[in-house]
């Protein structure tokens, strides 16, 4: 009987093993696995755990739920995760109890962070023999980032539940993911026979014969995305569908590529591709697909039918021809484009399509969009902007996943972006649309630095222009213009609530504030949602990111005890609060790192040579002290620059040898003294005064009635680093690119190196927000927002501050006020920020009234959420009330 067990115990030591290194007594894991293989009990509580790195969270389609019973139950989830534990010297690949899915689903659980066991369970295959892995039924998430040891990656194994063949990406089902999608299928040599070919015009009029199909040679002329239509009662391996449209001489004709072909032949299947197909099939086109918008209007298009490449039925037999060999007597029709300048762009119709080249000069932070309302399914975006040199606005762009991750998570400030099959969007209800971007289709394709070279818009007109445009264009100016990632918000909502009712697709339109908190716990990780809540606004609180470009803490907060027991004045009046003493700490290394601060530091030098080191008094200066200090504060601007990177671009295009983009970037000039060392550290303002802050508020006289009484204080007021939008800083690019994407499902070694953290870059939205107390309507709930004023010195056109000029309160917060900018000045760096006498105007005549509000929420990482107001509706219309 013990031979049998330790036979059992050695046979399950390396189930769901991923490899590891060093023996297995030293691995905790191995031990682990063995004991609760062993237990008599289903579960097993975990004692005295070690910490453990998270090395991989992969998600899968789960299988097919058994009938439920007559008693109502939760929905069973979507998806699945296999979570990858190392404890240093093995790697041990583990299912998660569908009870913790919201771990993931929060980001909380990710890559590269460090767990403790506390509850596990050894679960079996019954469809397989010998094949049981660890269930994860509880567990700790710790602080601080993991060490990975140095265990060799292995090749990943098919997930562990329900017998499923390949992951998911972590975040989406639109883009290919993990090693069974193949890079690349090189091009074949064929000896073709073109007395054997048929056309795709011929085909059309004889598939219905019954005569065997003839080989076709074709060009693809556009590609979709990918399509992932998995369920959990789906039985299919790789339940994968793209469509391609292709043509030859006679016309142009759908192709579609299914299930595990698809792996096999999408990343090869490129635009301009020709093929040679043999043995495939021909079915009814299906009706209710999108279609691309054809460049050649002469060219006719067959919509009947369309071709279809599966494994069987029958086998289908493809050869790719390599672009040589192709001969001009095939006829093969040419790619064509239809690129548009920005300054063509106000002209076109709403759902117009076109394409679009541009310089980059703002990219935002990836976020998700649910495709249902209670689905486990997300659409994967982001938003950017891109300068063409037409126009002094840039192209505003709606960039959704299109099967390209490569692209997409590169997608950087200074890049060239060229977008296919893009549609307008704008308002065709104004005169003069407030709204106007441009969208992906479910054929766009996107191509940046990297991805040029060879592509048939190469040689277009518009896309030569634009690189003479270029090359006229000095580097250091236009660095200045570019943003990365940070709270967007775009597009802005109507003007009416009327109109925001007619596009909101939800049953209901207004959420009541005590579901708000609700409504963000259901967000998933980099969630956005808009919803619109009914409150008064009853009190206004500017808070000041002093600290934050020095001292490298993160943006001061609201203390929320002391919130309540401000002194108040009566409606018409401001109230301040200050909060004066820091912690003492040593500026003079986070100085001495920052160019920034260096620059700022010879600037304040230059402006007011003797600084007095006994603290100053928060004073009122006068008008022109505070036009001076703000001509200052425009005016330091400083920026690293690429001294080559121009060259680099254009060379792609040209397809001339390309150089290393690390190698282009010019170091700052060590030989200009710092702040530090010019003043010296005695000069420097006292810590004390460093760390001040002071949040200038308003607040109506109904708020100092009821904020005692309330039954619920939702604060939802802070502004996380990862809200404010930052300047780009080319050398450091590598890592604002990956704060900026999703979290890996994988954790990978750094490919980058740098000291910084997020809150140190630059902000490009201004240095401080407005925290907003809306109160519910029956005066017994009230929720704390904040409001982002967002505007960019050196770009004007990068955040639309006209977006919200019929909204007199947000106007008068997003204003770029001296009063506001006080903060910005040299002299007056630490002093108040007083809440302009607009600004108190607008609260005042909104106190007491009923107003609709809209919140931009999003789900940060783990616990993080921000909420944001992005509108206030005024309730006046009749219609308005009638229909909510």
């Amino acid at each position: 009987m013990e031979e049998a067990e330790e036979a059992a115990a050695a046979a399950a030591a390396p189930l769901g093993s991923s490899g590891g290194a060093g023996p297995s007594a030293t691995s905790w894991l191995q031990r682990l696995c063995s004991e609760v293989f062993r237990s008599s009990q289903r579960s097993v509580p975990v004692a005295e755990a070690p910490p453990l790195a998270v090395v991989a969270v992969e998600r899968y389609a789960a299988e097919s739920p058994p009938p439920r019973s007559a008693l109502p139950k939760p929905p069973a989830p979507a998806y699945c995760y296999d979570v990858t534990l190392a404890d240093g010297s093995r790697r041990e690949k583990c299912c998660l109890a569908p009870a913790l899915n919201g771990l993931v689903q929060r980001n909380a659980l990710r890559a590269g962070c460090r767990v403790r066991l506390a509850r596990c369970s050894y679960l079996y295959d019954e469809k397989k023999l010998s094949s049981g892995f660890l269930c994860l039924e509880a567990l700790e998430v710790l602080r601080g980032p993991a060490d990975l040891g140095r265990e060799p990656d292995q090749p990943r194994r098919r997930p562990l539940r329900g017998g499923r063949s390949h992951y998911l990406p972590l975040w989406n089902s639109e883009d290919p993911y993990g090693d069974i999608w193949l890079a690349s299928r090189p091009p074949q040599r064929v000896e073709i026979d073109v007395s054997r070919l048929t056309s795709l015009g011929q085909l059309e009029m004889n598939w219905r014969s019954g005569i065997n199909v003839s080989p076709l040679l074709v060009r693809i002329l556009h590609k979709s995305r990918l399509r992932y239509y998995g369920k959990p009662d789906k039985k299919l391996d790789v339940p994968y569908q793209a469509y391609f449209e292709v043509a030859d001489s006679s016309g142009m004709m759908s192709m579609v590529l299914w299930n595990s072909l698809c792996p096999e032949w999408y990343k090869s299947m490129k635009i301009n591709t020709v093929l040679l197909l043999e043995q495939y099939g021909v079915k009814t086109s299906f009706p209710f697909k999108t279609q691309p918008t054809p460049r050649d209007s002469q060219m006719k298009r067959f919509t009947t039918i369309e071709i279809s490449l599966n494994i069987r039925d029958p086998p289908t037999k493809i050869n790719i021809i390599p672009e040589k060999m192709v001969k001009p007597e095939w006829r093969l029709p040419e790619v064509r484009y239809q690129f548009v300048t920005r300054s063509e762009l106000d002209n076109l119709p709403n759902n117009h399509s076109c394409d679009i080249i541009g310089l980059v000069t703002f990219v935002g932070r990836a976020e998700r969009t649910r495709k249902k309302e209670y689905g486990e399914d997300f659409w994967l975006y982001r938003w950017a902007h891109a300068v063409d040199g037409t126009s002094d606005q840039p192209f505003i762009l709606e960039l959704f996943t299109t099967s390209q991750p490569d692209v997409f998570e590169l997608i950087h400030p200074m890049t060239y972006l060229v977008c296919t099959q893009m549609r307008v969007v704008r308002d065709i209800t104004e005169n003069t649309p407030r709204t106007l971007y441009l969208t992906t289709s479910n054929e766009s394709q996107m191509f940046i630095t990297g991805w040029h070279k060879g592509q048939p818009y190469t040689r277009d007109s518009k896309v030569k222009s634009f690189i003479q445009w270029i090359k006229t264009q000095s580097e250091a100016d236009q660095i200045k213009k570019t943003v990365i990632g940070g709270y967007y918000p775009f597009p802005p909502a109507p003007n009416t609530f009327l109109k925001y009712c007619k596009n909101n697709k939800v049953e209901s339109v207004l959420k009541a504030i005590s579901e708000t908190k609700r409504e963000t716990e259901d967000l998933h990780y980099r969630e956005h949602k808009r919803i619109a809540v009914q409150g008064i606004i009853s009190a206004i609180r500017y808070v000041s990111y002093a600290a934050e470009d020095t001292s490298g803490v993160d943006p001061i907060q609201k203390d929320k005890v002391q919130s309540t027991s401000q002194t108040t004045v009566k409606s018409t009046g401001v109230t301040k609060d200050c909060v004066t003493k820091g912690k003492k700490q040593s500026h003079r290394n986070k100085e001495a790192k920052s160019l920034f601060d260096s620059q700022r530091g010879s600037l304040e030098q230059q402006q007011h040579p003797k600084k007095s080191r006994i603290k100053r008094k928060i004073e009122h200066r006068t008008e022109a002290e505070k036009k001076r200090d703000m001509s200052v504060f425009m005016s330091a601007c400083p920026y690293f620059t690429r001294s080559a990177s121009k060259k680099l671009n254009l060379h792609e295009f040209q397809q001339e040898n390309s150089v290393p983009e690390q190698n282009l970037l010019a170091a700052p000039d060590a030989s200009q003294p710092s702040r530090a060392d010019k003043e010296g550290v005695n000069d420097r303002p006292d810590i004390e005064e460093m760390g001040r802050t002071c949040h200038d508020s308003w607040q109506s006289d109904l708020w100092t009635k009821v904020k005692d009484n309330l039954v619920d204080h939702l604060h939802y007021g802070t502004v996380f680093p990862e809200s404010i939008p930052r300047k780009f800083d080319y050398m450091h690019k590598e890592f604002l690119i990956q704060q900026y994407n999703l979290h890996p499902s994988v954790k990978k070694p750094k490919e980058y190196i740098t000291n910084k953290e997020i809150h140190e870059f630059k902000s490009a939205s201004g240095l401080g927000h407005y925290e907003v107390t809306i109160l519910g309507i029956n005066h017994d709930v009230a929720i704390d927002v904040a409001f982002l004023p967002i505007f960019c010195p050196g770009d004007p056109y990068l955040f639309h501050a006209e977006d919200i000029q019929n909204d007199t309160l947000l106007s008068c917060m997003n204003c770029i006020s001296l009063c506001q900018q006080e903060t910005a000045s040299n002299e007056k760096f630490y002093d108040t920020c007083p809440l302009s006498n607009e600004t108190v105007k607008a609260a005042v005549d909104l106190d007491r009234q009923h107003v609709i509000c809209i919140l931009d929420i999003c789900r940060l990482s783990e616990d993080k959420v921000e909420v944001f107001l992005n509108k206030i509706y005024k309730i006046m219309e009749t219609d308005v009330v009638n229909l909510v």
